[in-house]
């Protein structure tokens, strides 16, 4: 096979190594595509190489592994213009899900400063502290976006905020009260005012 032969030229064995990689690479079978990018990248380091050897990281969920073929792409061609729109695209996702691990299960108060029961049991359950977090994030924009086409109905907006944390506040601990429930139901009102 011109691959595996030893008397094939280097020039050759790129080429037939890259074609292969980009059929197996359509076919989903990324280990194979990735393994014979390794072997490309072994005889002749090319950015689009790095390039797509990425791609197929990232398609595979391995974020760091891409981040670094985009940057090897980008350091062998900096005006490489797909590595640095992939970089750029890796680097934001990177960001956006370091800043929803930093908030996952903290609500959107300081529990160190929580008095009232619901408070704390907010703060006490993961899934409660990222209802209460995604809430507050959909009504402040909500109110913002209502607020400037109509201060009034903004207010209006926001008047209904208070009164859900208000009747969530005296319910608490009631035995016919679910504090789950009317959470996700308050969400699900806030995102349809959303949409329209």
């Amino acid at each position: 096979m011109l691959i595996d032969n030893e008397k094939t030229s280097k020039t050759d064995r790129i080429k037939a190594l890259v074609a292969r990689a980009a059929v197996s690479a359509r076919k989903d079978q990324l280990d194979r595509a990735i393994s014979d990018y390794d072997a490309v990248l072994r005889l002749e380091p090319q950015a689009e190489i790095y390039n797509s050897r990425g791609e197929l990281w990232w398609k595979k969920g391995d974020r760091p592994k891409a981040l670094a073929d985009f940057a090897a792409a980008i350091k062998l061609n900096p005006d490489h213009p797909t590595a640095r729109g992939n970089y750029k695209r890796l680097a934001q996702e990177l960001e956006r899900l370091g800043a929803l691990m930093a908030v996952a299960g903290k609500p959107s108060f300081n529990c160190a400063t929580a008095k009232r029961p619901v408070e704390k049991a907010i703060c006490a359950s993961p899934d409660l502290a990222n209802l209460d977090r995604q809430i507050n994030a959909v009504n402040s924009k909500v109110v913002h976006d209502a607020t400037a086409d109509s201060p009034r109905a903004g207010r209006a907006l926001q008047q209904a905020q208070d009164d859900f944390l208000a009747r969530r506040n005296a319910s608490f601990g009631r035995p016919d009260y679910d504090l789950q429930k009317a959470m996700r139901e308050r969400l699900q009102r806030l995102l349809e005012v959303e949409r329209n």
